[in-house]
């Protein structure tokens, strides 16, 4: 005679994949090369010259993402992520509900954490320190965007990212003491842990090696374009 599981008993859980294996990769190296960027941008002098290549490589990663956003993993695409404003603002007002991708609230952080770094390695482009950089796509420009380009550079857009970067590690500090819930694991290894009864309205991102070498296919053709733009500027 069947019986039905004791309501006291933990209900199953399976594994979806969240974050595919190109978005992770996204993640961490977009983080390394932010890291670097502070740390070469502080010290100066000959370090610029990683500072410019580091600034090329987040721009390719940054056209890369804008891609992947639209072609990549169900919880990567913009149109399954970006919020509303009344999306945000239940989201602000009632208790935290957890999600597979980003809720309403961490999307806004992503979206504002791409804006700033896209401003931020696109003045880079045009900035000119006089000393030890000149952006590439400097010399395209009037002497007052430059100046434009590199006081923003140097200042409004290098603390933006740095309070942005801050406010990210902060919010997962939080989430872990507050919802005792951990960010970092699924940026980690992909997946996310969720219950059997809830798996119909939880789609998996595909992340088999097809798509895998979509995503290197975009990428290389990212980094081309860029290769292509700074030496259009370089040899101008």
């Amino acid at each position: 005679m069947r019986t039905d599981p004791s309501p006291l008993e933990p209900p199953a859980v399976i594994r979806v994949r969240v974050w595919d294996l190109p978005t992770r990769v996204f993640h961490w190296l977009l983080m390394l090369l932010v890291v670097t960027l502070v740390i070469t941008g502080h010290e100066g002098g000959a370090w610029m010259n990683w500072h410019a290549l580091c600034g090329y490589g987040v721009l390719t990663l940054l056209l890369f993402r804008l891609i992947w956003g639209v072609v990549g993993g169900h919880h990567t695409r913009f149109r399954h992520f970006v919020p509303s404003p009344s999306g945000v603002w239940r989201a602000w007002r009632t208790a935290h509900q957890p999600s597979l991708g980003h809720n309403p609230l961490g999307a806004l952080s992503v979206l504002a954490m791409l804006l700033v770094l896209s401003l931020q390695a696109t003045s880079g482009l045009f900035s000119d320190d006089e000393i030890a950089f000149s952006g590439p796509l400097s010399a395209q420009v009037s002497s007052a965007l430059v100046s434009l380009a590199t006081w923003y550079h140097k200042s409004v857009g290098k603390r933006a990212l740095i309070g942005l970067v801050l406010l990210h590690v902060l919010a997962i500090v939080y989430y872990r003491w507050r919802y005792r819930e951990s960010l970092v694991p699924p940026m980690v290894v992909g997946d996310k842990s969720v219950e059997a009864t809830q798996a119909a309205s939880a789609p998996s991102s595909l992340d088999g090696p097809r798509q895998r070498l979509h995503a290197l296919w975009w990428l290389v053709v990212c980094g081309v374009l860029v290769t292509c733009l700074v030496r259009f500027g370089e040899g101008s």
